[in-house]
């Protein structure tokens, strides 16, 4: 089991070429490996365009105002998500769960995450512009923990709330690093009402309006 591992966000070299890039009023800094805006702010506008301009393989998030680096997945993170794909295909034929989905979330749609997995009735997205959709429709957001050192904010805290403040109805996280399953539901003025967590290898029940019971022992198989 891996606890706390500290791995940088962004490399120099990445933070360079997006720097370069980024639009004239948008000043950054790489300090620790962790990126920031000078000032603290980035207007939405300039974000859509930064996270456009970034580098191949850099994710940007903009979650409860600040300016995220979403960390690639390794190759458990992505079996886990597959697994779960997987699943929703044979249980839920008529539901797709959408990888990497950009979403707008949080208070005023003012924040963008780009979620593990989103699950939505099929073609739900195919008539919506960009990279970051409307949350309206989505039926369940998925996070899986990555081991870098601003997971515990970032998946367990600020994600929550904007999941939340979004009314997405549940938000189903898989945590790596105590391997559990948490169901956050019943989002109610920006918080889920309701986090019951669970062990790997246990009958989880995804509450309306997702309505299944997932059997987890495969997730053993994919525990660190």
């Amino acid at each position: 089991m891996i606890f706390g591992t500290r791995r940088p966000q962004m490399s120099q070299e990445d933070f360079e070429e997006l720097a370069d890039k980024a639009p004239a009023n948008v000043q950054l800094e790489l300090v620790d490996g962790r990126l920031y805006v000078k000032g603290d702010h980035i207007e939405v506008d300039d974000f859509e365009e930064l996270a456009r301009r970034a580098p191949e393989g850099v994710k940007l998030e903009l979650i409860d105002g600040k300016l995220e680096v979403k960390p690639l997945p390794d190759q458990r993170h992505g079996a886990v998500v597959m697994w779960l794909i997987r699943l929703f295909m044979r249980l839920r034929p008529e539901l797709a769960l959408y990888p990497e989905q950009g979403l707008k979330v949080g208070t005023y749609r003012k924040g963008h995450a780009k979620a593990d997995a989103a699950l939505a009735p099929l073609d739900h997205f195919v008539d919506q512009e960009g990279e970051w959709a409307d949350a309206d429709g989505v039926l369940m957001v998925v996070e899986v923990t990555s081991h870098d050192r601003d997971t515990d904010r970032r998946d367990r805290i600020d994600k929550v709330r904007g999941y939340a403040e979004a009314g997405i109805p549940v938000y189903l996280l898989i945590d790596r690093d105590n391997d559990t399953l948490v169901v956050y539901s019943e989002p109610k003025d920006g918080t889920y009402q309701q986090n019951p967590s669970y062990p790997y290898g246990a009958m989880v029940e995804l509450p309306a309006p997702v309505n299944i019971t997932l059997s987890t022992e495969k997730l053993k198989d994919y525990a660190d």
